[in-house]
């Protein structure tokens, strides 16, 4: 019987699904910890707001200053922890970028809990996914584990910190699987589980099992009614267009400020304050403004002004480079904006007032599928957010309109622009004299039907445009490659044979790999 078992035990998923669970466990602890800091320091903001004194603001800002130099200097040592994090992960995995781990995790953990704590609309979930991701490259570094064994379990430690940041496991592996590896092997998707089941095990006992996002409705949506996901769809893609339009300006926007790259952080600390003295509810990433839906939903009116500061506040935010999401921030604007369309419909009369809740929670779903276009991220993590499993289908279907109005607009997945925007500036410095390379692909070809992204171009090479008949294409990482078009790509000038002959190597080597997967 034992000997049966041993014959049939993989020695190598066990351990693999040993050492998630080890990042997993690790990860926990570090964005339990983080998430506790941020939440105690937010209410201890909120507090100070609702009794203002000029006694008590004159102390908030000296604070906030303080507090805007001391991130400054965190970033100035270390700018890989700006923003959310996320990018820098999907770069690190694609081999385009990599880190100290520890460097990262210690400054990003003091440099998020400073930035977020305060009350910016900034999230946690980006920093806790880096965190976790250094996590999982300390725990590969003391290991001495190199190559794809490392960058598993970096991927693990990424799917743990937002299985800890959101109670959301199954969400948390899908993320990492969808939107920043794009790698679906079995060890990958295993060792991922593994530690988002471990992570999530030590935040529910810190704090407890209640959805993150606790929403109460009364009943599932009638397909009679699912006409308004065709109009809520839209609408969530067009502003979804908008919102990553606006985000990848505000670096530009920024600079007309003159003030260095780390200290631009300052704006956004000393224009939180007012914003705090009117308003403290809504100061934060959002999910308690979130959660407050189940009390009251405010009139149509405060529901577009809530719009408009989040979202004009959150891009000053963000775009400052402070250490900090936009996750929770765009689930927080999509319930806003499907409040404004549920609210406006119940008051012409064309939705009951019961189905209000309903679309405030799928127009999360259907904003995030939208900017992020990973629908399936979407979903899940409502759902597991939420708590509630018979909102399926309706989720599914506006989160597939709105994923299809940002595509038709030409919009690219987020956090892949924002890794473009920082990588591409390093490779064009890296060519010394720049030259066009262009390859055409004929019928039959290995990259004919291939997305951009998952082929490996050469390291010296950025691939500009894609000609097609008499069109140009700005191309993005699920941009398809079709028969007749012409790959238009800039190198060094002296290295273009070797980058021609690089790219037919690789194509033949997928061919043959190919070959073998379908003579098995």
């Amino acid at each position: 019987m034992l000997e049966a078992i041993r014959q049939h035990l993989d020695p190598t998923r066990l351990r693999f699904v040993g050492l998630g669970l080890l990042v997993g466990v690790l990860t926990g602890g570090v964005v339990a910890t983080f998430r506790w800091a941020i939440e105690h320091i937010l209410q201890l903001m909120q507090q100070l707001y609702r009794q203002p004194t000029s006694g008590k603001l004159l102390l908030i800002g000296l604070a906030s200053i303080v507090l805007g130099v001391i991130v400054a200097r965190l970033l100035k040592s270390e700018p890989n922890i700006a923003g959310s994090g996320i990018p820098q992960v999907e770069g690190q995995l694609a081999g385009e970028m990599d880190f100290n781990w520890w460097s990262i995790l210690w400054k990003k953990f003091v440099a998020g809990i400073l930035s977020i704590g305060p009350g910016l609309f900034l999230g946690r979930e980006g920093p806790s996914i880096q965190l976790g991701a250094a996590v999982g490259q300390g725990v590969a570094h003391g290991f001495k584990r190199s190559g794809s064994d490392r960058r598993i379990m970096i991927a693990a430690g990424a799917a743990g910190g937002l299985a800890a940041a959101f109670n959301a496991p199954i969400a948390g592996t899908m993320f990492v699987l969808e939107e920043v590896y794009h790698n679906f092997s079995p060890l990958v998707w295993l060792t991922s589980l593994a530690s988002a089941v471990g992570a999530n095990f030590i935040s529910l006992n810190v704090f407890g099992e209640v959805p993150v996002l606790h929403l109460v409705y009364d009943r599932p949506l009638p397909l009679a009614l699912y006409w308004h996901l065709l109009l809520l769809g839209v609408l969530l893609g067009l502003l979804g267009f908008l919102y990553q339009q606006v985000l990848l300006a505000m670096p530009k926007l920024y600079r007309f400020t003159k003030i260095p790259r780390a200290y631009q952080g300052l704006v956004p600390f000393l224009l939180v304050i007012p914003i705090g003295v009117v308003a403290p509810n809504i100061l934060g990433g959002g999910n308690g403004l979130i959660t407050g839906f189940n009390h009251a939903i405010p009139t149509l009116g405060i529901l577009v002004a809530i719009f408009a500061v989040r979202f004009i506040f959150s891009m000053v935010s963000y775009g400052s480079g402070l250490p900090g999401g936009i996750f929770l921030p765009i689930l927080s604007l999509g319930a806003v904006i499907g409040a404004v369309y549920a609210v406006f419909m119940a008051n012409v009369g064309l939705l009951p007032q019961e189905y209000v809740m309903n679309l405030i929670i799928f127009a999360m779903a259907g904003y995030f599928a939208g900017i992020g276009k990973a629908p399936f991220t979407a979903i899940l993590l409502i759902t597991e957010m939420v708590g509630n499993l018979t909102n399926l289908m309706a989720m599914a279907v506006l989160a597939l309109v709105a994923y299809l109005v940002v595509d038709l607009l030409g919009g690219a997945p987020i956090y892949e622009s924002l890794l473009r925007r920082m990588t591409v500036p390093k490779q064009i410095e890296s060519i010394h004299r720049m030259d066009r390379l262009e390859l055409p692909i004929y019928e039959g070809g290995v990259l004919e039907g291939m997305q951009v992204r998952d082929f490996a171009w050469p390291k010296q090479t950025l691939l500009m445009s894609i000609r097609r008949g008499e069109n140009t294409i700005i191309p993005h990482g699920d941009t398809v490659i079709h028969a007749g078009d012409t790959l238009v790509l800039l190198t060094d000038s002296q290295k273009r044979t070797q980058v021609r002959q690089q790219i037919e190597k690789l194509a033949a080597k997928l061919s043959t790999q190919e070959e073998k997967s379908g003579q098995e």
